[in-house]
This record gives C-alpha cells, sequence and structure tokens, in this order.
C-alpha cells in the first residue's frame, strides 16, 4: 500500500466514503488529493509537534506549490500530478493551507461573514478542487461546490463544538448569533446547555440547511453524473445534521455519526437517483 493510500485508509472519514461512487482513476485521484487534505489538517492539529514546527510544515508546503518541490515526497508528488492533470489553480490548495494554519492560534469568529471565509478556505476551496477531479464541465459546479463547502463545514462544526473547545481552545460558532439568542462565549466555554443553546444551533444549522438547497438548486443536469461522490458526501452529512436537531444538540456529551448500513444505503441513493430531499 502506498503512503497516498495509507493516509487515506487510516482517516476512515465520510469523504472518504463517498469515493466509492467514482470512477477508478478519478477514485485514485481524489485519494491522492484527499491525503493532501489530511496532511495538511494534521499538522495543524497535531499534539507532537511545536507551533514552530508546524509553521515550518505549512511554509515547506507554500513554498513548494509556489516554486516548485525539491525532493518531493509521495504527497507533494501526488499534488504536482493533480495540478498536472486537471489544471488546478495553485492559489486554491494555498487556501486550504491558510485556512488550517489559522488553526494554529485559539479560533474566535464575531460574524457569520468571518466564519464564511474560513469555511471558504477549509471547504470549499476543497469543493472547487473536487469538482475538477469529478470530471464536471459546467459553470455553475463552482457555484454548487460552494454551497455545498460551505454546507458540510458548517455541520461539522456544529457537530463539533464540545470536541474543538478541548482542542486549542477553538470557538467556531459566530459569536454574534449566539448573542442574538443571549447565549454567550462564556457560557459555551463552561458548556452550559439550555434553550438558549439549542435556538442558536437550530438557527445555525437552519442556515446550513439553506446551503445544502443552494447545492442542489445550482447542479446543472450535465454535471449530475460527476457529481454523484458529492451527492452522496451531501447526504452523509445532511443526515447527520437532521439526527444533531432530532435530538436538540446535545453536542457536549457525544458526537454524533451515522451507522455503516445508514452509510451504505445513502450511497446506493446518490448512486441510483438525484436526491431531492432537502427540497
Amino acid at each position: 500500500m502506498s503512503e497516498v493510500d495509507n493516509i487515506t485508509q487510516k482517516a476512515k472519514s465520510n469523504l472518504a466514503f463517498a469515493f466509492i461512487c467514482l470512477p477508478r482513476k478519478r477514485r485514485e485521484d481524489m485519494v491522492k488529493f484527499y491525503a493532501f487534505c489530511r496532511v495538511i489538517d494534521d499538522l495543524a492539529d497535531s499534539h507532537e509537534l511545536t507551533i514552530e514546527e508546524k509553521q515550518t510544515g505549512f511554509a515547506r508546503w507554500k513554498d513548494g506549490l509556489a516554486n516548485g518541490f525539491k525532493k518531493a515526497d509521495a504527497v507533494e508528488q501526488a499534488v504536482i500530478e493533480l495540478q498536472a492533470d486537471y489544471d488546478i489553480p495553485t492559489e486554491l490548495f494555498l487556501e486550504i493551507i491558510a485556512g488550517c494554519e489559522s488553526d494554529l492560534q485559539p479560533q474566535r469568529f464575531e460574524t457569520w461573514d468571518d466564519l464564511s471565509q474560513y469555511t471558504y478556505k477549509v471547504a470549499c476551496a476543497v469543493g472547487l478542487i473536487s469538482i475538477r477531479i469529478f470530471g464536471c464541465v459546467h459553470e455553475q459546479s463552482e457555484k454548487y461546490a460552494i454551497a455545498l463547502g460551505h454546507a458540510l463545514q458548517l455541520t461539522n462544526i456544529l457537530r463539533d463544538v464540545g470536541e474543538d473547545l478541548e482542542n486549542e481552545d477553538r470557538i467556531y460558532l459566530p459569536l454574534a448569533e449566539l448573542e442574538a439568542f443571549g447565549y454567550t462565549e462564556q457560557d459555551l466555554r463552561n458548556r452550559i446547555y439550555d434553550h438558549r443553546f439549542v435556538a442558536a444551533m437550530d438557527h445555525l444549522a437552519e442556515r446550513a440547511e439553506g446551503f445544502y438547497r443552494e447545492s442542489l438548486d445550482s447542479m446543472h443536469p450535465v454535471d449530475h453524473k460527476a457529481l454523484k461522490s458529492a451527492e452522496a458526501m451531501s447526504g452523509i452529512y445532511h443526515a447527520i445534521l437532521e439526527k444533531m436537531r432530532d435530538d436538540k444538540f446535545r453536542v457536549f456529551e457525544k458526537r454524533y455519526k451515522l451507522s455503516k448500513l445508514r452509510k451504505i444505503l445513502i450511497l446506493i441513493a446518490s448512486m441510483m437517483t438525484h436526491s431531492n430531499q432537502y427540497r
């Protein structure tokens, strides 16, 4: 097994699960891209490396993308090949790196507009690269990728509220939107679970729902087949969002996930038909 395959297999991600929908060559290339994403994300989250070592790692990636890698490792070589095969702008890889590098400091976002700049970097840019590998040809698919990126990342943020508080004191929920429901940053840090918290979370969940709907509205028929893998990801994450809403967002005490059977059923549905579940 190659280093790239090993990184992807260890991650056991919902995104990696959805790659099954893809033809072999595109699946292999998405595995390469996903390995890059995991390396960058793991670099930000590592508990073994110092801040300085992490910054050095990010600087190496940025310099390699801008000026060419010297003695490229397996993942760096994979990125070189992806850029050549799919004409992927370097800027999109740099956006992902910038988003993850920003996690080296405690995160705070005042408004959704502030947070959306972060979600664009760590999720929408991923989608904009993915649609090229998927084989999308219509320009409207870029709108699809951006909307779905916001939806998936916001779902992740809602699910991981408790874990993020424990991990380098990260708070991704927009503070102004919490405060609109009378819920403060200190309440969040104290893990206070009450009607204010549920109302604020539901408000943000409805924003995510809007992005899921927008992604469907942006899907052009010519790219429907190419986006089946993306629709599988969408179905899995949307089901997690629904599960959280049904359970009143008990994110301080549990991590929401789907059974393997549920994921398989969603995967099959995405391969057979164009889902309309968010309408």
